[in-house]
C-alpha cells in the first residue's frame, strides 16, 4: 500500500508544461554554469581535511570523487530533464518510487542542504579569522574561535572541550544568513556571477603563485594513510578523502537541471557536465599540487581522523613550536600563501572566500527550506510550517527552525565532520536518482525524455555502485548518522505523514511548481 501511493508523473509534468523555457543554453553556456556551481566552498575548506587523510594522495582523491560525480550527473539529468520542476530528488523518487522512499530522501537531503549549510559557515569562520588576524592582530579566545573536538570511542562519543567550546562566527554568519533569507532578499544573477569570477580568479591566483616553486620532496610519502586507511573503517586513506571530497563537486546540478533551456540536450548536456566536471578536477589537482608542493601535507599523524581529540591535541602542540602544517590550518588557501611571504595576497584570498561563501550558506539554507516547503504543502509535515509571511513573501518559519538547527550544528562541529555528514545524505540522495532512472526505463520506456542517459545500463549501476563505495569509506560515525537519522525519519513518517498526507487523503496536488511559492532568491546551488 505503501509503495502504491506514488504522485502521478503526468500532474507534474501537465504543470512543469505551462511553465517551459526557452531553449537558448549551448554546450559552453552549460560547461561556464557548471564551473560557477561547483567551483566553491569545498576546495576553500576543505583542502587540509583531505590532507589529514590522505596526504599528498588527496590529488588521486580528487579524480576518483569527480568520476563519481560524473556517471552520477547522467543520470540526474535524464530524470531532471524529465521533472523539470523544484523539489530535487525527493520529488523525482515521489514520482518514481512512491511515498515512503520520496520521505527517506526528503529526510536525507536535510543532510545534504542543511548540513551542508553549517559546514559551509564554520568554513567561512576559520577564513574571517585568519583574515582578521593578519589585518588586526585580533583574535577570540579559542573557546568561541571554534567547536569541540569529537571522536567515538567504545561506540560511543566522546567530546572534548579543551581546545574549544562554540563557534561563535560560524553562528553568527548562519543567523545572519537565516534572517535574510525570512525578510526576502535577492540577490541578482550579475551579483552572482561576480562572486563566481572572485572565487576562480582567487584560485587562479593561488595556482599561478604556487606551482613555479613546487618542491618535489613534500609529494613523499605519497600516500601516508594508504589507499583505504588500513581498512578499518575509518573513512582515512586515499579513498576515505575521495568520501569527503565529493561535498568539493556538489552543484553539477546547476547543469542537470537546466536541460529544458538547453538546445539539442542529448549532445550539450553531457558535454556540459562532463566538461565542467574535468575543468573543475584540473582546477582541483593544480590547487592541490600547489599547496602540497610548497609546503607539504602530510598528516599530523598517520590514522588519526581530523577532528578528532588527538587530531585537535597534536595541531596545539605543533604550533606551541612554531610549526603551521597545512593539516592544521582553517583557511588553508590563505595560508599557504602567507608561508609564502605573500601575505597581502594571502589576505585577498582569504578576503574573497568572505565574499563568495555567504551567498553559498544563502543557497544551501533556500534549498533545504524549499524542500521542506515541498514536503509540508504534501502533507508530510505540518502544513502551518509553509506558511508564508505575509509582508516578506517567504516560509518565514521554516526558514527560522532550519537557521536555528544550522547554526547549532555550525557552533558544535568541524568542518570536516560536517562535510562527511553531508556527503552521507548526497549519496544516498543520488543512489535512489540512479535506480529511479532504471524503474523509470522499465515501467515507462516511451516516455519522452528530453535527454536520455547514454549506456545507461552501464552508467546507472555504475553510479549506484559508486555512490555506496563512497559511503562505506566515509568515517564510522558519518555513516552511522544515515541509518540513525533514517530511523528517526521513519518514526515521524509514521506518526504524523503516514496518516495526513494529502496523497493518503486523495489529493493531488504538485506544490513544487506551485506559483504561489516564495521566489527563488538566487540562481543554482554551488557547493
Amino acid at each position: 500500500m505503501l509503495f502504491q501511493r506514488v504522485k502521478p508523473l503526468d500532474k507534474i509534468l501537465e504543470t512543469a508544461e505551462k511553465k517551459s523555457l526557452t531553449r537558448q543554453l549551448g554546450a559552453l553556456q552549460l560547461t561556464l554554469l557548471g564551473i560557477g556551481a561547483i567551483i566553491g566552498t569545498g576546495i576553500f575548506v576543505l583542502t587540509a581535511a583531505a590532507a589529514q587523510k590522505a596526504g599528498p594522495g588527496m590529488m588521486w582523491s580528487f579524480v576518483i570523487a569527480g568520476a563519481v560525480c560524473a556517471v552520477a550527473a547522467l543520470c540526474y539529468s535524464e530524470i531532471a530533464s524529465m521533472v523539470p520542476v523544484s523539489g530535487s530528488a525527493y520529488t523525482y523518487t515521489y514520482a518514481v518510487m512512491g511515498e515512503l522512499l520520496a520521505w527517506m530522501v526528503g529526510w536525507a537531503l536535510i543532510l545534504e542542504y542543511a548540513v551542508a549549510a553549517s559546514a559551509v559557515s564554520v568554513g567561512w569562520s576559520g577564513y574571517f579569522m585568519g583574515l582578521v588576524k593578519s589585518a588586526t592582530g585580533f583574535e577570540l579566545p579559542a573557546a568561541l574561535a571554534s567547536g569541540p573536538a569529537w571522536a567515538f570511542k567504545n561506540g560511543l562519543p566522546h567530546v572534548d572541550f579543551s581546545h574549544g567550546v562554540f563557534n561563535l562566527p560560524a553562528v553568527v554568519i548562519a543567523l545572519g544568513v537565516t534572517w535574510l533569507l525570512m525578510i526576502g532578499t535577492t540577490e541578482s544573477a550579475r551579483v552572482n556571477a561576480i562572486l563566481v569570477a572572485i572565487k576562480i580568479a582567487a584560485l587562479t591566483a593561488f595556482i599561478a603563485l604556487t606551482l613555479p616553486v613546487i618542491n618535489g620532496a613534500h609529494f613523499e610519502p605519497f600516500a601516508p594513510n594508504g589507499w583505504f586507511g588500513n581498512g578499518n573503517g575509518s573513512g582515512l586513506g586515499i579513498v576515505g578523502a575521495a568520501a569527503s571530497i565529493f561535498f568539493a563537486y556538489v552543484g553539477f546540478d546547476a547543469v542537470s537541471t537546466a536541460a529544458e533551456e538547453t538546445r539539442n540536450p542529448q549532445r550539450n548536456v553531457p558535454i556540459g557536465l562532463i566538461g565542467s566536471l574535468g575543468v573543475c578536477t584540473v582546477f582541483y589537482l593544480l590547487v592541490a599540487a600547489g599547496a602540497v608542493g610548497v609546503i607539504g601535507a602530510q598528516p599530523t599523524a598517520p590514522g588519526v581522523q581530523p577532528g578528532s581529540p588527538e587530531f585537535v591535541a597534536q595541531c596545539q602542540a605543533l604550533l606551541a613550536q612554531g610549526q603551521e602544517p597545512l593539516v592544521c590550518s582553517k583557511e588553508a588557501l590563505a595560508h599557504v600563501l602567507r608561508m609564502m611571504h605573500h601575505e597581502r595576497i594571502g589576505d585577498l584570498v582569504g578576503l574573497a572566500a568572505n565574499l563568495a561563501l555567504p551567498s553559498v550558506i544563502l543557497m544551501m539554507l533556500y534549498g533545504q527550506t524549499r524542500i521542506f516547503f515541498v514536503m509540508a504543502r504534501d502533507g508530510l509535515l505540518p502544513e502551518k510550517l509553509a506558511d508564508v509571511h505575509p509582508k516578506w513573501k517567504t516560509p518565514h518559519k521554516v526558514t527560522l527552525l532550519t537557521g536555528l538547527f544550522v547554526a547549532i550544528a555550525a557552533a558544535l562541529f568541524p568542518v570536516g565532520q560536517l562535510a562527511d555528514i553531508s556527503n552521507s545524505g548526497t549519496l544516498f540522495a543520488f543512489f535512489m536518482v540512479a535506480v529511479a532512472v532504471l524503474i523509470l526505463r522499465v515501467k515507462d520506456p516511451n516516455r519522452h525524455r528530453p535527454f536520455r542517459t547514454p549506456l545507461v545500463w552501464i552508467v546507472a549501476p555504475l553510479a549506484a555502485a559508486g555512490t555506496i563505495f563512497l559511503y562505506v569509506n566515509l568515517p564510522f560515525e558519518a555513516k552511522m548518522v544515515l541509518p540513525v537519522w533514517g530511523g528517526i525519519g521513519l518514526l515521524l513518517y509514521f506518526l504524523y505523514g503516514y496518516r495526513k498526507s494529502h496523497l493518503a487523503r486523495g489529493v493531488v496536488e504538485v506544490p513544487e511548481a506551485d506559483t504561489n511559492a516564495p521566489p527563488k532568491p538566487v540562481p543554482p546551488i554551488q557547493d
